[in-house]
C-alpha cells in the first residue's frame, strides 16, 4: 500500500511539473504602422530568473533586435511611446548573456525563410514586480539585427511590433 501511494504521488508530481510551470505573464505583439509583425511573448518566473518564450511572425528573414522597453505604451504609430530599453540598473546596452547589459536586452529573434521566429531564453535577475519587474513594460521587435554594441539601442532599426506585458 505504501509503495503504491509513493508511486502515485511520483506520477502526480511529474505530471504537475510539466503543466504548472510557475506563474506567467505575456505580451501580445501588434504591428506598428507599415509593418505586419505579430506574435505572443510569454514570460515565466523561474526562481530568480525569467524564462521567455516568443512566437513571432511577419518579419523579414534574418535576425531582429528584441527588447523589453521601459513603458507599457504602444499608442504611437511607430512604437516610440514604449520609451527606451528597460534599464533599472543603469547599465550600457549589451548582449543579455555576456557582460553588462540593460535588463531589457534579450537575445535576437532569428527567423526562418518565411519570417517566423521562435525564441526560448532565460533572462537572469528579472521578476514580475518590484525594481526589476517587467509587468506593465513594453516588448518591442525591431526591423534590423541588434549589434549589442551601439548605445543605447543596438542599432536595431525601426520598431515593427509592440506589446504590453500583462497578467493573463
Amino acid at each position: 500500500m505504501k509503495t503504491t501511494l509513493i508511486a502515485a504521488a511520483a506520477v502526480l508530481l511529474s505530471a504537475c511539473a510539466g503543466h504548472g510551470r510557475g506563474p506567467s505573464v505575456e505580451a501580445t505583439l501588434a504591428p506598428t504602422k507599415g509593418h505586419t509583425t505579430t506574435g505572443t511573448v510569454v514570460f515565466r518566473q523561474r526562481g530568480h530568473d525569467i524564462e521567455v518564450t516568443a512566437h513571432v511572425a511577419g518579419l523579414t528573414p534574418g535576425a531582429h533586435g528584441f527588447h523589453i522597453h521601459e513603458k507599457g505604451d504602444c499608442s504611437a504609430p511607430d512604437g516610440t511611446s514604449a520609451g527606451g530599453h528597460f534599464n533599472p540598473g543603469g547599465h550600457p546596452h549589451g548582449h543579455p548573456h555576456k557582460g553588462p547589459h540593460h535588463a531589457g536586452d534579450m537575445p535576437m529573434l532569428e527567423t526562418d525563410s518565411y519570417g517566423n521566429a521562435k525564441l526560448v531564453a532565460v533572462l537572469p535577475g528579472l521578476t514580475f514586480e518590484g525594481a526589476s519587474g517587467i509587468l506593465g513594460k513594453g516588448v518591442i521587435v525591431h526591423a534590423a539585427p541588434d549589434d549589442f554594441k551601439t548605445q543605447p539601442t543596438g542599432n536595431s532599426g525601426a520598431r515593427t511590433a509592440c506589446g504590453v506585458i500583462v497578467k493573463r
